[in-house]
């Protein structure tokens, strides 16, 4: 009876999130467009809310891990441009697990037929077939670190499986957190005109993500035991 009560009080109080989300999404979408214009303009206005700045990187972040109307690297990006690399990084994993933690859980409590009608079971049925085995704790974290390979849909196939929730959010830290950071240096350098950082990073970013894109379904053959489908 517990823990009905505690499962039903955190669908209501995803819901109200939910709504909450959205409802500032459309009140703050015309600086999130900002900012794919303009790194200074979205900076100066970050930086005249004050305090609050934070809390907006954050807020954006989190749109963009629910709902991605701009790419999530287009926010640590600005983050590390407004902020710098410490403050930048910590916000941009704010956002990016509070927005999957939010997107866990609704599959979990409540879209789980929804998810389930909108994944491609065929194309993904090398994944069904090891969600209940060791081997799918291994793909999360490979997927989740290797630039290239095909990464949103999982956090949402995880609510699906009986992964444990912390276990499944420190994997999803771990493995996302080199490709948070990248963008945020990167940002950071574009501020203090660091450009020969910016340039290595952006090297050494492109290639892992070119060889994570060529490599992608011998990766996929090597984590299932089976032959890939083209993902």
């Amino acid at each position: 009876m517990e823990k009905t009560k505690k499962i039903l009080l955190g669908k209501i109080a995803l819901i109200i999130l939910g709504i909450i989300v959205v409802i500032l999404t459309f009140r703050y979408l015309p600086q999130l467009i900002e900012l794919t214009t303009s790194l200074d303009k979205f900076r100066d206005y970050i930086i005249s809310t004050g305090k609050f700045g934070a809390f907006l990187i954050i807020f954006f972040q989190i749109v963009q891990t629910v709902i991605a109307p701009i790419p999530g690297e287009a926010i640590q990006l600005a983050g590390g441009y407004v902020y710098g690399v410490p403050l930048g990084l910590l916000y941009s994993v704010i956002g990016m697990m509070i927005g999957s933690v939010m997107i866990f859980y609704f599959t979990r409590f409540i879209g789980a037929s929804y998810v389930e009608k909108r994944i491609d079971k065929e194309k993904y049925k090398w994944l069904f077939d090891i969600m209940d085995s060791k081997k799918f704790t291994v793909t999360l974290f490979v997927f989740f670190i290797i630039p290239g390979l095909p990464k949103d849909f999982l956090i949402y196939l995880a609510g699906l499986t009986p992964i444990k929730p912390i276990k499944f959010f420190v994997i999803l830290l771990v493995g996302r957190l080199p490709s948070i950071a990248a963008p945020v240096v990167i940002g950071a350098n574009i501020h203090y005109e660091n450009y020969t950082s910016i340039i290595v990073i952006s090297i050494i970013a492109v290639v892992l993500f070119i060889l994570g894109v060529v490599y992608k379904d011998k990766i996929i053959e090597k984590l299932s035991g089976t032959e890939a489908e083209e993902v």
